[in-house]
């Protein structure tokens, strides 16, 4: 019996150094944190999507305290959030434009023909792994319309809808989750303020774009010929908008023999979720 009650003191005792050692370890050794990046990281929404350049929240509010990052770069969390980390980190106010991702392609079913039927696993990179590492599309740079985009969105912003893949630019905060996951390479970040879109993303020349979209673009430059601000363009066969001169005349809109360019004005004025390929 003495032996036990020795040995559970020696081990109490040996418990009680171990801890002191620890603690002073702590102490001795603890990284100070500023309390503002601690601030800064409740101030920020916690979805830890990527969009601001940063591997999370955590990283994002510690490079704004101890590396000066802008403070404007939190697509998640808005104006209000910008204003709050202002307001913690004593300086003025950063102005940002509001991004949103688009998906250059309006290939749904019966617009876009398939070569075969696919019956594999719901995933674009599947899918992609046949003809000939294209899919099952025709047109090799079409959107698939599995949703690996959808289950990247922590937002709820975008859908499958007659398949192929819709972005709601009312709920999208421009992370772009999305378009890291697309293979195909089809979705592109757009201001929300951007009125006109051209949802195509074939680099084919019109007769070969004629054989297999029905919408898609042919390259015949009569939207740059008809737009006066010199705001669009056709690159490689394709039409490009540059939203820094584009005033949404809708000239190139009304132009367009095969009625891919979009006009997403009249969603936004009815109040219904503005979708720039739909």
């Amino acid at each position: 019996m003495t032996n036990v009650i020795y040995a559970v003191a020696v081990l109490g005792l040996l418990g009680a150094f171990f801890g002191l050692v620890l603690a002073f370890a702590a102490r001795k050794f603890a990284v100070e944190v500023d309390e503002r990046q601690l601030q800064v990281e409740e101030t920020l929404p916690g979805a830890n999507c990527g969009g601001c350049g940063y591997a999370g929240c955590a990283a994002y509010a510690a490079a704004i305290v101890n590396e000066g990052a802008p403070i404007n770069l939190c697509v998640a969390g808005g104006s209000q959030v910008i204003a709050d980390i202002s307001h913690i980190m004593g300086i003025e106010s950063a102005e940002t434009e509001r991004f949103v991702a688009h998906v250059r392609c309006s290939g749904c079913t019966g617009i876009a023909r398939e070569k075969f039927e696919y019956d594999g696993i719901p995933d674009c990179v599947a899918a992609m792994r046949l003809g000939g590492g294209q899919g099952f599309k025709e047109c090799s740079a079409s959107c698939l319309g599995l949703g690996t985009c959808v289950r990247a969105c922590q937002f709820d912003a975008i859908h499958i809808i007659d398949g192929v893949a819709v972005v709601d630019h009312e709920k999208c905060v421009g992370c772009m989750a999305c378009a890291e996951v697309c293979p195909k390479d089809v979705i592109e970040k757009i201001p929300y303020s951007a009125n006109i879109t051209v949802p195509c993303n074939s680099l084919d020349k019109g007769p070969v774009v004629r054989k297999y979209c029905d919408v898609g673009c042919i390259a015949c430059k009569i939207c740059e010929r008809v737009c006066e601000y010199d705001a669009i363009h056709v690159t490689d066969n394709l039409a490009h908008i540059d939203y820094d001169k584009c005033v949404s005349c809708g000239k190139c809109v009304e132009k367009c023999p095969r009625n891919l360019i979009l006009d997403i004005r009249t969603d936004r004025k009815a109040g219904e979720p503005s979708t720039a390929n739909s």
